[in-house]
């Protein structure tokens, strides 16, 4: 079950709440109406439940003259890696572990260098069907490489200009 950063930041706020309550927001969360999509996303999966409250210091919204509150519920807190009580819904004292780093991001660029460092090369079509771009766009990315400080040689194989990297930065 994947969550979005905002999703684990609440249930992480929740999880460190003595009540469970996804509110008052956290001070770190910049947008209410990106937080208000992201609890709905929680109730809907059942990772958080409305519930009537009595505090005024968790409520999300009123109905007349109802309070109703959002609160972690046990699916919530697993989610997130934290284990609830044996008959509760919420943590009382739990701190939630860090959110998971994100998988490290590979670059059209980096794709780029992988191409020209293997022995033979890349020509400027495999270079174009790695990425995507137009052949103007894949010949300035070898400039811009050129720049950073990457020897890139051109040499001819089979017949056809092809690009290797000589030396790096």
């Amino acid at each position: 079950m994947t969550l979005t950063d905002t999703q684990s930041l609440l249930l992480a706020h929740a999880a460190r709440n003595e009540a469970g309550s996804l509110y008052p927001l956290p001070s770190t969360l910049t947008s209410a109406a990106g937080a208000a999509r992201s609890i709905v996303a929680l109730v809907k999966r059942g990772l958080a439940e409305e519930r009537e409250i009595m505090d005024a210091g968790h409520i999300a919204r009123t109905d007349v003259d109802i309070r109703h509150g959002v609160f972690a519920t046990a699916a919530g807190l697993a989610a997130i890696g934290v284990s609830s009580g044996a008959d509760e819904d919420v943590v009382g004292e739990g701190v939630a572990p860090p959110p998971p780093a994100p998988a490290p991001r590979t670059t059209k660029t980096d794709t780029v260098l992988s191409l020209l460092q293997r022995d033979d090369g890349a020509t400027l079509a495999d270079l174009i069907a790695a990425t995507g771009w137009l052949p103007h766009t894949t010949r300035a990315a070898l400039t811009g490489l050129r720049h950073k400080g990457h020897q890139i040689e051109r040499f001819k194989h089979d017949g056809v200009k092809t690009y290797r990297i000589a030396g790096a930065a």
